[in-house]
């Protein structure tokens, strides 16, 4: 079993977070089923880095390794707050800085946390076609995480933590397939 390069970008805009928690159960997850590296960014680090900029090239240096660090995970979990029913606009500007191959064939947990159940469809109508055009492999279970299925630390409502359980088992599945075949495709070069 390969060693995952496990890359969360959260969209937490502030402190403290639940969507940063969410993520977090999410990594710890998967972090149960298979050894793992993992860097996560908050946008609430980087917001003041990614917006004011226009193009890549007004990034500087610790920004290009930001994207570098996302576009070499081998399993990428993406996590936003929704607003108005949608992710935040300052998730979708860093998103827009990376390269549009750079995540072809990676695969996604998407997931999402909101005031209300009424936001849960952002992950099919948002996330979803938004990670379609990189080509990357969003996976089949999405999270949707309300503000009632939060207990004061952490998301504990049963069909939250059976949809992380779930994503965690076939993100490991779709990254370590990746990864063989990866592997196999270069032995054969």
């Amino acid at each position: 079993m390969s060693t995952l390069n496990v890359v969360v970008v959260s969209g937490n805009l502030g402190f403290p977070s639940k969507t940063l928690t969410l993520a977090e159960q999410i990594l710890a997850e998967i972090k149960l089923l298979t050894p793992l590296n993992s860097t996560v960014y908050q946008l609430a680090d980087w917001a003041a880095i990614f917006g004011p900029a226009r193009h890549p090239g007004e990034l500087n240096d610790e920004a290009r390794k930001v994207l570098q660090t996302i576009a070499s995970a081998d399993l990428l979990i993406a996590v936003s707050p929704v607003y108005k029913g949608s992710y935040t606009g300052a998730f979708k500007h860093l998103v827009d800085f990376i390269d549009p191959n750079a995540l072809v064939g990676v695969p996604v947990i998407l997931a999402a946390t909101g005031g209300g159940y009424k936001h849960a469809l952002v992950i099919e109508h948002q996330l979803r076609p938004l990670f379609a055009f990189f080509g990357a492999n969003a996976l089949p279970v999405g999270i949707y995480a309300a503000e009632q299925d939060y207990d004061g630390q952490r998301f504990a409502e049963p069909i939250v933590l059976e949809r992380i359980s779930a994503a965690a088992q076939q993100a490991v599945d779709a990254a370590q397939t990746r990864i063989h075949s990866l592997q196999t495709t270069q032995k054969t070069a």
